[in-house]
This record gives structure tokens, sequence and C-alpha cells, in this order.
């Protein structure tokens, strides 16, 4: 008779530890240490990941995130997702910079509706002194609200950063996409040590990074391990690591991608809870698309963050009343309730 073996016959993965025996994360990542985690088996990862969740946070809570588009369409830069680029034709018309009291009024119905952080995008390469004043305004409106603030708005000088960051902003959000190796391939109007220093600059304006990528570009494993090795090896790990399945767009170069297998998405969302262990991981774009067990798959996984509000910028988002109803069904409450 065959004796099934015991857990300490069991030779475990090996696949290298996320923190130092002191506890800090660790920045010496490597991209074959990386890939290891992914290759990993996927209980075994998702044990580790939720293992390693467990020591920062409470994995019970969720923080509820809205983002708002201020300024819609007509962007320089020809980042190959994207359906506000001016070099696609997608039938997106673009639209001036909001008034600050609209949006401010946006967020106000946002966090009445349960958002606990809001974000403002603008569809910028980079951004302008002009439109400094009025940022300022919207970013201190919404932070009386109560609501952490993030805005996304391309490339920024250090005063602009200051600027805003006198003004309340807490996040600035700005994607590095893919890894380095992959990134010719999806934009070439920006280069990628363009986006670290820009990465560098918020921090060094004070402000905390908002930092991740978008997966399902028709990138390989590898690209995506190389993404979390940028973003594990930076001098200081963003404190909110966003990941984006991509939501094809007609009409732009990468509208044609086939969806990402959705096991993969929850082994990448896995795998940045390991390597960044005190990020918060946000699901943000292409949640629209994710059945209800997928989207438990990846708070299992270590993701602590949503999306919610109908939309995130252009693309579609499930509506608030499904998000609180799969809350509810699985015992998670928003962040800090």
């Amino acid at each position: 008779m065959t004796v099934a073996p015991t857990l300490s016959d069991r030779p475990a993965p090996s696949a290298a530890a996320p923190l130092r025996e002191d506890g800090v994360p660790r920045h010496d990542w490597t991209q074959a240490e990386i890939e290891a985690l992914f290759d990993l088996p996927f209980t075994e990862l998702l044990f580790r990941a939720a293992t390693v969740h467990r020591l920062t946070f409470d994995p019970t809570e969720i923080q509820l995130s809205q983002l708002l588009s201020v300024k819609t369409g007509g962007c320089a830069e020809n980042c190959g997702y994207c359906s506000q680029s001016s070099h696609f034709d997608t039938g997106l018309k673009a639209s001036r910079l909001m008034d600050p009291a609209a949006v401010i009024a946006q967020a106000k119905v946002a966090r009445d509706g349960g958002a606990q952080r809001f974000c403002m995008g603008a569809a910028w390469r980079d951004l302008k002194d002009r439109d400094v004043p009025a940022l300022a305004e919207m970013i201190a409106g919404v932070k009386a609200l109560g609501l952490e603030t993030c805005a996304t708005l391309g490339m920024a000088g250090l005063s602009q950063m200051q600027a805003l960051k006198a003004a309340g902003l807490d996040y600035y959000n700005h994607n590095l996409d893919t890894s380095e190796a992959d990134y010719a391939r999806v934009v070439t109007t920006r280069t990628y040590q363009e986006r670290l220093d820009t990465l560098e600059t918020v921090r060094q304006a004070g402000v905390k990074v908002c930092c991740g990528g978008i997966v399902g570009m028709g990138e390989t494993r590898a690209a995506r391990a190389g993404l979390l090795l940028a973003l594990a090896t930076l001098p200081a790990h963003p404190e909110s690591l966003p990941i984006n399945a991509l939501v094809p767009i007609p009409g732009t170069p990468l509208g044609d991608s086939p969806p990402l297998d959705g096991l993969e998405f929850v082994r990448t969302v896995a795998v940045a809870r390991l390597v960044c262990p005190r990020a918060v991981v946000r699901l943000s774009a292409g949640r629209e698309g994710m059945s209800r067990e997928l989207q438990a798959l990846c708070f299992l996984a270590g993701a602590n963050s949503m999306f919610v509000g109908g939309k995130l910028l252009t693309t579609p988002l499930p509506g608030m009343d499904a998000d609180q109803q799969m809350l509810a069904d699985l015992g998670l409450r928003p962040m800090g309730a």
C-alpha cells in the first residue's frame, strides 16, 4: 500500500523570501527570482502571498477608490492601449480641464457612495504651469471632504509637484506600464527613464507614489516579471500599486490583444504582493470583465483595493451596487470602517 507523504516529507518549492530577516522588504530582487515566484504551483503562490499580506494589512479590508477624468482625450502620447491618444481614431472627443467646483461636487458624490480615495486624471503628456492653480483648487476641495487624494497628470516638475503637495495631494500616479525591455512595443513618445525620473520627482516633493502597470497587452510572462522587478527594485517601493487588465479599445494598436488568462492575472497580483509587501495592491481597469470568483482569488492573493463607480477614466467598471453585494458576500469591508 502506498503511504501519502506527510507535510514534512514534501520539499518546499524554491523561491526567494520577500522579507529580510529583520522584516524589512527587499529591494535587491532579480529577474530570475521573480520568474521563479510566477512558476510556483498556483496554490503555493497564493498561500505565500496571503501570508505576506497578513503581515502588514487586515485581509478583510478593501480600500474603495474612484477615478474621475478631469481632462479627457487629445493626449500627445502614443500609448498603444489608450483611447485618449491623439494618434489614434477611437471616436473619443477631447475636452477641456473641468471646473474645480464640478470636480469637487463629483468627489462628494463618490464619498457619499462609499469611496475612500478620489483620483483625478488628465490626458496630458506633461503638466503645464498654467493648470496648476485649478488642479490645486480641486485637490484642496477633495481633501477637505475627508478623501484620500491622488492625481495622474503625466510628467511633472518639482515645483509643480510641491504646489500640489501643498494643496493636499497624497498620491501621484505614474505607471511604468510594462517592463523596460517591452516598453518600446507599447509607447515611443516617452522613454522609460522619463517615467522613472517622474517617480523620483514625486518622491522629492514628499508625495506618495502610485505606480503599476497593465497586463494583457500581448506581453510575455517575462515582461510581467520585468515590470514587477522595476517596481520592486526602486529605492522605495510604491505605496500604491495598481494592476490593470487591458480593456482593448478598437482603433488602438493593442485593440486586438487577446485577453490574459484569469489565473495568470491572479499570479501577477500575488507576485506583486510578495515583491512589494507593504504596497496597497489595486485592482484597476478590467474588473468589468472579471467574474466575482476571479476577483475573490485576487483578494486572496493580496489585492486590497479596487476602483469603483462604474467607470475608470473611459473604460467601464461594475456598478457600485454589484460591488457592495460582492464585498458583502465575501465578508469584506471598506478599509478603516
